[in-house]
């Protein structure tokens, strides 16, 4: 009778594939919360444990078959601890007597060979590698799994809903909270893009509208650059019904207008302003030295 391997092992390698498959199949990454995980690791495990009693039971029967000497030979070798028979079969060598049981009868120049079984841990490693290869092609070619492409939108989806759950819950941006942030520039260029470039040009240049890369400037409202862009996307501008109130209208919002603002300081203060010769439109109103 072969000795059999402990249901403990049995328990950790059917864990390890469930893990495994919901890592590889689930939608959600979060899976270790939900209920229908965790009962279904409690029903696998009743299930092993059962299987195990049932190879209890079959033991038991073969084993009142052995004769007296077999049952014997089979004690003494179940003395030995599952995990030393391991290391016994991977790293043990024969004996002189042992040699000679598993001594094949062939040769040649006084080389022999020995009939040595593969070691447990080298065949548990080689069906694994076999199950892992399989579940996960089936994941790769029939799931989002290992898709880099995936991964990322999914990521970016998760990240623009929380960034989206944030702002929807956070306190609105005013003429009294809002700042620049160099952070914002990017986001307030396409902004800036979609909202002001049929007065203002692409750059900021001017056309329609006046040139906002220079330092002079029609409506002065505020003391620094930025609050005062945001002033007059607030606001609009008192002589020129063109320019409205783009967050009172409810074309943007106050964190829209933060990102404009933060785009225009940046094109007026931190670039060389784009002269008439470049394309820029002439300056209009006054100069005007803004505060930091």
């Amino acid at each position: 009778m072969k000795t059999r391997t402990p249901i403990s092992i049995y328990i950790a390698i059917t864990i390890g594939i469930t893990i495994m498959a919901f890592e590889m199949f689930a939608q959600d990454s979060n899976y270790f919360s939900t209920p229908f995980f965790w009962a279904l690791l409690i029903i696998i495990t009743i299930l092993l444990l059962i299987m195990n009693s049932i190879g209890d039971l079959v033991e038991n029967e073969k084993f009142a078959r052995l004769t007296d000497e077999e049952k014997q030979e089979y004690i003494t070798n179940n003395t030995t601890p599952y995990f030393q028979k391991l290391w016994n079969s991977a790293f043990k060598k024969q004996s002189q007597s042992e040699e000679k049981d598993i001594l094949i009868d062939h040769g040649f120049d006084g080389i022999t060979e020995l009939d040595n079984s593969l070691p447990k841990w080298w065949i548990g490693l080689f069906y694994f590698g076999m199950i892992f290869c399989a579940v996960y092609l089936i994941a790769f070619a029939f799931t989002d799994y290992a898709h880099p492409e995936a991964e990322y939108d999914k990521e970016a989806k998760l990240q623009l809903a929380s960034i989206a759950e944030y702002e929807k819950n956070a306190p609105p941006v005013n003429l009294e909270t809002a700042k620049y942030s160099a952070d914002y520039i990017a986001e307030g260029e396409q902004l800036f893009k979609t909202n002001c470039v049929t007065c203002h040009a692409d750059g900021g240049k001017g056309g329609i509208g006046p040139n906002l890369t220079d330092t002079h400037w029609i409506n002065i409202k505020e003391k620094s650059l930025f609050k005062n862009v945001f002033w007059m996307l607030e606001n609009g501008s008192p002589n020129n019904p063109t320019m409205r109130p783009f967050i009172k209208d409810g074309t943007i919002t106050g964190k829209d207008a933060e990102k404009i603002a933060s785009y225009i300081y940046h094109i007026n203060q931190e670039k060389s302003p784009i002269t008439e010769k470049q394309g820029g439109a002439a300056p209009q109103g006054e100069p005007v030295k803004w505060q930091e």
